[in-house]
């Protein structure tokens, strides 16, 4: 016992006033051990009950981040009082370096204030598929500066949060469970309008990931400068393969198209030359 008492007390460093000994250590070690059995504990438990809970997958890991954050934040400081160094003091004393830290790191800030938004208010969840900027994103993970999104490349991308909550964005997760998509195409002036709708409506229909029972309505919507301008409307519940599946589509009326000796005009444009002619006397 008495060996353990020496070496628990034994110093490892002295400055001034100031010594750091082993025992010191150890109930730093102890606290950081602690920290991840809590954290592993409370992962186990909320993890276990999600089948009979009402929260979701979405919610469950909002949940746990922030129960994280918190657990990490208390641990910190019982790991500075434990070196003896007083955390109300130290905030104190730093209040104007903090300050001028604040102000190089604002968009870092800015991000993490963020963060704890979009873990808080669950508006966005892991496994949501979002429209940022025109691309499709499928959320990976929500962190507290960063999210991690996975687009239709197959490539991960990392999003400030601040760009999440700062712009428009459609969470395509949230609409029912069929959504209403658009594919546009002209043709050129003189063909007959009712027969290119017939074949956009049967183009659409004529793909399987469309829901050819809910409503497939194609329409004449302008009068271009170089073509009659028609958009085809449908429903479907693919969101995340949104864009092949309006690929294959468009191959379909193109094809069709073709059949029908449908020609789709490129821009035009009437030059008209004059030339002066200088005339005798």
């Amino acid at each position: 016992m008495d060996l353990l008492n020496k070496f628990l007390g034994f110093e490892l460093l002295s400055i001034g006033e100031y010594s750091l000994r082993v025992g010191t250590l150890v109930l730093v070690l102890i606290i950081i051990v602690l920290t991840k059995l809590i954290l592993w504990g409370i992962k186990k438990s909320i993890f276990r009950k999600k089948r009979i809970s009402k929260f979701n997958e979405g919610n469950i890991y909002s949940l746990y981040q922030i129960l994280t954050y918190i657990v990490w934040v208390i641990a910190f400081g019982l790991i500075l009082e434990t070196l003896g160094i007083k955390v109300s003091l130290l905030i104190a004393g730093s209040a104007a370096l903090l300050v001028g830290i604040g102000l190089g790191l604002q968009q870092t800030f800015n991000d993490i204030v963020s963060g704890i938004i979009l873990l808080s208010e669950r508006s966005i969840r892991v496994a949501d598929i979002l429209e940022i900027d025109g691309g499709i994103l499928k959320i990976q993970e929500i962190g507290l500066r960063t999210s991690k999104g996975l687009n239709t490349d197959d490539i991960s991308i990392i999003i400030p949060n601040s760009l999440i909550t700062t712009n428009k964005v459609i969470n395509w997760s949230h609409q029912r469970k069929q959504n209403r998509f658009r594919i546009e195409v002209g043709v050129a002036y003189g063909t007959d309008v009712e027969f290119v709708i017939k074949i956009l409506e049967e183009s659409a229909k004529e793909h399987p990931e469309v829901n050819a029972e809910k409503l497939v309505e194609a329409r004449l919507v302008n009068f271009g400068n170089s073509s009659l301008d028609f958009q085809v409307l449908f429903y479907s519940s693919t969101i995340f393969g949104s864009d092949r599946m309006k690929s294959d589509i468009r191959r379909i009326i193109n094809r069709k198209f073709i059949e029908n000796n449908i020609s789709i005009p490129f821009p035009q444009m009437d030059v008209h030359i004059r030339t002066n002619e200088k005339r005798g006397d």
